[in-house]
């Protein structure tokens, strides 16, 4: 734990609480060191844990928790195929569970003595960096290994200054860009969530007095954690349409050009 975060106030949480009070040195550090590894895995077990209870015993007529799993299971196909087209619906069960994960992280912290895991950038980077090579996979699938460097390339292309200069510029402009996703989308996450906890803990100090504060913060908080999850999976479905749709175009092109 580094200085800044020793300074600023924090909502307690049941592992830094065990930690702070347990005589075992080493278990104190390895909860210091890797609380948020554990509440990712807390959520990650809470969710599998609904969705195997709803779909273990499925019948023709859902009772509620099914008919839960597959109107959100649902919503999430028709939101990905709106966006992609049929050809995305492989992409929904990633997106889907992307979203679920990191609502889950992000609600977290709104629960006593619970923590966001979300709010530690090593949490987002390492979602956000999931992103990046499932894209990047997806991109070499579709276009090829040739295919990949030159969609990168941009298009038209005419004379020779199109052909060397342009298509090397936007190349560069192009792999710029993908390696700057992964910051944008882990610090957009973890900065909003952060500061959500850290305002509830600041306003946490004034007890009583501030506890009409701390109700509107926890509302605004909640709604935060709903918004941030979903931009983070529209941007992922972004990027996954920006491969989809090009690749859509190119055959069109190819269409027409006969």
């Amino acid at each position: 734990m580094n200085e800044l975060t020793t300074t600023l106030p924090e909502l307690p949480d049941i592992l830094t609480l065990v930690a702070r009070h347990t005589r075992n040195e080493s278990m104190r550090l390895f909860l210091l060191r890797w609380e948020n590894i554990i509440y990712a895995i807390i959520a990650a077990f809470f969710l599998i844990t609904i969705f195997w209870i709803a779909g273990r015993k499925r019948a023709v007529i859902p009772e509620k928790l099914q008919n839960f799993a597959e109107l959100v299971i649902g919503s999430f196909d028709d939101f990905v195929t709106s966006v992609l087209g049929q050809k995305g619906r492989k992409f929904t069960p990633f997106i889907g569970t992307l979203f679920l994960y990191i609502l889950t992280m992000n609600l977290m912290g709104l629960i006593p003595f619970l923590k966001s895991p979300t709010a530690n950038w090593s949490m987002t980077l390492a979602l956000a960096l999931c992103v990046f090579v499932y894209v990047q996979y997806t991109a070499f699938r579709e276009f090829g290994f040739l295919g990949y460097f030159d969609h990168h390339m941009g298009k038209p292309r005419g004379a020779m200054a199109f052909t060397v200069i342009f298509p090397l510029f936007f190349f560069c402009l192009h792999l710029i860009s993908e390696l700057v996703r992964p910051l944008t989308l882990s610090l957009r996450l973890r900065s909003n969530i952060w500061g959500d906890d850290l305002l509830l803990a600041i306003l946490s100090q004034f007890g009583i007095m501030g506890l009409p504060l701390i109700l509107f913060s926890t509302f605004l908080s909640l709604i935060a954690a709903v918004v941030q999850a979903a931009v983070f999976c529209l941007l992922t479905t972004v990027y996954f349409a920006l491969i989809v749709q090009n690749e859509d175009d190119k055959k069109k092109e190819a269409i027409h050009g006969l």
